[in-house]
């Protein structure tokens, strides 16, 4: 087992001297734990398979791969876990931390500084910029974050979810219940919006 943690810290902290323009490709698994995931952030089924590549140009960084791996999700509309396969690309950058830049903006000649912002807008921006010191870069942070992003706003187990039954709360997907065809609309949450409306059960 110690090995698998030397390799995984191998992983997540390349050093910059290994990094060169012709590139450095790093291939393993990596634990949530490993990448600082909580449970609050995404709970994650067995370990994360990484491979990225990176190439070092004059301290640029360009980091590129793929993380796969299996995240529990709650469906949104049946209140069910299910298991939601992950699989997403890697785009990142990662550049130098300036030493102790003054934060405070200098005055400047307007003339001068229009010229500059226009020239400082690149066609194409990373995805991704994150900062490095010393001789090692730190890619946990980095792929937490990608992790985290990852996730859908609205959690489907599936496309088809029926969800559950407004009035008794069974989960239709195991079968339909005894309720009324057509429900009532529920008025907790939308009688303020019907008190402008005149809107009624539709008619079929």
């Amino acid at each position: 087992m110690g090995m698998q943690v030397g390799v995984a810290m191998e992983l997540l902290r390349p050093l910059l001297a290994d990094i060169t323009a012709d590139g450095l490709s790093l291939v393993g698994e990596v634990t949530a734990e490993e990448l600082g995931l909580t449970e609050d952030d995404a709970v994650v089924l067995g370990p994360l398979a990484v491979s990225l590549d990176l190439t070092n140009v004059e301290g640029l960084v360009a980091v590129t791969g793929v993380l796969e791996g299996t995240i529990v999700r709650e469906c949104v509309r049946c209140l069910k876990e299910y298991e939601d396969p992950l699989a997403f690309s890697v785009r990142a950058a990662f550049i130098p931390e300036p030493k102790s830049v003054p934060r405070h903006p200098k005055r400047v000649d307007p003339r001068n500084a229009r010229a500059k912002v226009v020239e400082a807008e690149p066609e194409e921006e990373p995805d991704d910029q994150y900062q490095y010191q010393g001789n090692q870069l730190e890619l946990a942070p980095m792929l937490r974050e990608h992790v985290i992003l990852s996730a859908p706003m609205q959690p489907l187990c599936g496309d088809a979810c029926l969800g559950l039954c407004a009035q008794c709360g069974k989960n239709l997907n195991e079968g339909s219940c005894h309720c009324a065809p057509e429900p009532p609309i529920p008025t907790f949450r939308v009688v303020q919006g019907m008190k402008r409306k005149n809107g009624g059960p539709s008619v079929s």
